[in-house]
């Protein structure tokens, strides 16, 4: 150990000033490093990239940015580590023999940490995304598929940071293989309808019975399509815009009205 070694050469005043001296220093480049990461990861836009995730409304409350709670989290990263060499220097460490395995430990607490955030960033983004993809689609089941992306991301950074941690994962992961097939159960059965616009989406882009400009009437529904995508199609009429699900245009039929001349 570097306390016995120093304890054979000084005497314990040498060794207390040399722990002050090393805790400052600490102090110093837990600092330093702090900026340097802030100054980093505001070039590679951190803050635009998490901009309207639930880590950024988090951060937002507390009246500060993610950028800066990662620096900081850096910084007292650096500074526990310095306090702890401080404290072996010291030797109040062989008094207290909790501080080695903690210091051991740390690395894989970081990493867990970090784990844990990128899953949370990662989970906003996806949901965010599967969100802005699904927009167009009117169907309430549709709003089960975002929160089920985002929960399964996650849940398997959950699983990441236990298993950096030391934590057996084995039954975990079992139980997250029930929870992805009773998700995709439930999805399949939610979105049903969802997928059925899709298939009869599909046949109606390929087919082409109607077209944009053309009068049609689709159950009580007459107007002028305006737009017919994968999901739905757009009928408008008199002040009124009607989004009909495909898989109900296949089902109640079509009408091609045609203007007398």
């Amino acid at each position: 150990m570097v306390a016995a070694q120093l304890d054979a050469l000084t005497g314990p005043q040498f060794r207390y000033a040399l722990a002050a001296v090393v805790f400052v220093l600490g102090l110093l480049l837990g600092y330093l490093v702090g900026r340097v990461n802030e100054r980093v990861l505001r070039a590679l836009g951190v803050d635009e990239a998490v901009e309207g995730t639930s880590v950024e409304q988090v951060v937002d409350r507390a009246g500060s940015t993610t950028v800066r709670v990662v620096a900081r989290f850096t910084s007292w990263v650096v500074y526990v580590v310095a306090a702890l060499v401080a404290l072996d220097i010291a030797r109040f460490s062989i008094q207290t023999p909790l501080w080695y395995p903690v210091l051991s430990y740390l690395p894989s607490v970081v990493v867990a940490v970090v784990v844990l955030m990128a899953g949370v960033l990662v989970g906003d983004r996806v949901e965010l995304f599967v969100s802005e993809r699904l927009r167009s689609v009117k169907l309430p089941e549709v709003s089960v598929v975002p929160m089920a992306a985002k929960y399964t991301i996650l849940l398997v950074a959950g699983l990441v940071a236990l298993a950096q941690l030391g934590v057996a994962v084995t039954a975990l992961v079992v139980v997250f293989a029930v929870y992805v097939g009773s998700v995709v159960v439930f999805t399949l059965v939610a979105t049903r309808h969802l997928l059925t616009s899709a298939a009869a989406g599909v046949f109606l882009l390929l087919r082409e019975p109607y077209g944009i400009g053309d009068r049609v009437a689709i159950g009580d529904h007459e107007g002028i399509v305006q737009e017919v995508d994968v999901f739905v199609t757009h009928v408008e009429a008199e002040q009124r815009e009607y989004v009909v699900p495909n898989h109900l245009v296949l089902r109640q039929g079509v009408v091609l009205v045609h203007e007398q001349q």
